[in-house]
C-alpha cells in the first residue's frame, strides 16, 4: 500500500481539518503511511484552532489521483462535496457523521457512520479501540471539532456520547473547554476581513434532495446584521451561483453564536418550498430561524423532506 490521502469536504470547517489530521495520525500509529490534506480555505475559527495546539494547516490539493491510489474520508460522504476525482481513486475507508446520500464504492470498505454530533467523537472511540494514546495536541484539536460542530455543546446534535468525548480529551488538552472554546467561536465568528465571496464559500455544501439541487451556506457572527447589511450584495452573487451551478435553491444561513438563531436568505425557483418547510414566511427573500443553528439536523432534514 503506497500513501494514503485523508480528507474531509469542500469548504472545510474545523472538524474537516481536525479530524483529517487526528485520523491520520492514528493511521500512522497503526503503520499506514496516511497525509492529512484539504479541499479547500482554512477558515479563522479553524486557524485559530490549529494555532493553539501548534499545528500548521494540512496542504492543499486540487486532486487526488495524482498523488495517491487509495483516500480515506472524514467528515462526509456525499460525492459532490468531495475531491473532484474521487471516482478515479479508491476509497477505503470513510468515518463520518451525517446522512448517506450519493455515495457507492466498487470495493469493500471500513465504513464507520454514527449518529453523533462530530467526527472526533467517533475518532476519540477509534484510538481507544486500537490501542492508540490520544497526545495532547490532537485532543486539543478533537476538542475543538466537537465545539464548533456543537456550538460550544448547545446544538441540538450535541449528545451524550460527544459530551463525554469532550470531557475525556479537555482533561487530555488541559484547557477549560468552555473558557477555550468561546475564544475559538469569537475568532470564527469575526468576520471584518472576510468579502461576500469569503463567506459564501467558507462553510458551503451541495446536496441532492429529490430533483432539486441544493446549496446550503452557513456562517457563525455575534451579529448577524454584520452579514444581512450587505443583503443587496450578497443576493448578486448568490444569483450568480445559482445561475453557474444550475441551482434550484440556495439557503444560506446567518447564525448568532450567542442567541442560538438563525437569519437565513433564501434564493432560487425553490424558495417558496423551503420557506413554507419551516413554517415561515419569507420577508425580503429572508426569515428567521428561531433555535436553528444545525444544518445537518435542523436544515437539511426538513429541506429534504419537502423537496423530494
Amino acid at each position: 500500500m503506497g500513501k494514503v490521502l485523508v480528507f474531509g469536504h469542500k469548504n472545510p470547517d474545523t472538524d474537516t481539518i481536525t479530524s483529517a489530521i487526528s485520523y491520520a495520525y492514528l493511521k500512522q500509529q497503526l503503520g499506514m503511511d496516511a497525509e492529512a490534506v484539504r479541499l479547500g480555505t482554512v477558515s479563522n475559527e479553524t486557524a485559530y484552532a490549529l494555532e493553539h495546539f501548534g499545528f500548521e494547516a494540512p496542504r492543499l490539493i486540487e486532486k487526488a489521483a495524482p498523488e495517491a491510489a487509495q483516500v480515506i474520508l472524514v467528515d462526509h460522504n456525499e460525492k459532490q462535496q468531495s475531491v473532484d476525482d474521487l471516482s478515479d481513486v479508491q476509497v477505503i475507508e470513510v468515518i463520518d457523521h451525517h446522512r448517506i446520500a450519493n455515495f457507492e464504492t466498487n470495493d469493500p470498505l471500513y465504513y464507520r457512520a454514527e449518529p453523533v454530533g462530530c467526527t472526533a467523537t467517533i475518532l476519540n472511540k477509534l484510538y481507544k479501540e486500537n490501542g492508540v494514546e490520544i497526545p495532547k495536541n490532537i485532543a486539543g484539536l478533537m476538542l475543538s471539532a466537537i465545539v464548533s460542530d456543537s456550538l460550544l455543546f448547545k446544538s441540538p446534535t450535541f449528545t451524550e456520547e460527544d459530551r463525554r468525548a469532550a470531557e475525556e480529551l479537555a482533561a487530555i488538552a488541559d484547557v477549560d473547554a468552555q473558557e477555550y472554546g468561546l475564544a475559538m467561536l469569537k475568532a470564527g465568528a469575526d468576520l471584518s476581513d472576510k468579502s461576500l465571496e469569503d463567506l459564501v464559500a467558507l462553510d458551503a455544501k451541495e446536496f441532492v434532495m429529490g430533483n432539486a439541487k441544493v446549496e446550503i451556506a452557513q456562517v457563525n457572527a455575534i451579529d448577524v446584521n454584520d452579514v444581512m447589511n450587505r443583503q443587496a450584495e450578497l443576493e448578486a452573487l448568490l444569483n450568480g451561483v445559482i445561475e453557474e451551478k444550475g441551482l434550484d435553491l440556495f439557503l444560506f444561513a446567518v447564525t448568532d453564536i450567542l442567541n442560538n438563531d438563525s437569519v437565513v436568505l433564501v434564493l432560487g425557483k425553490e424558495a417558496e418550498r423551503a420557506s413554507a418547510a419551516f413554517n415561515v414566511a419569507l420577508d425580503n427573500n429572508t426569515a428567521k430561524l428561531t433555535g436553528v443553528v444545525s444544518r445537518k439536523k435542523q436544515i437539511v432534514p426538513v429541506l429534504t423532506e419537502a423537496l423530494k
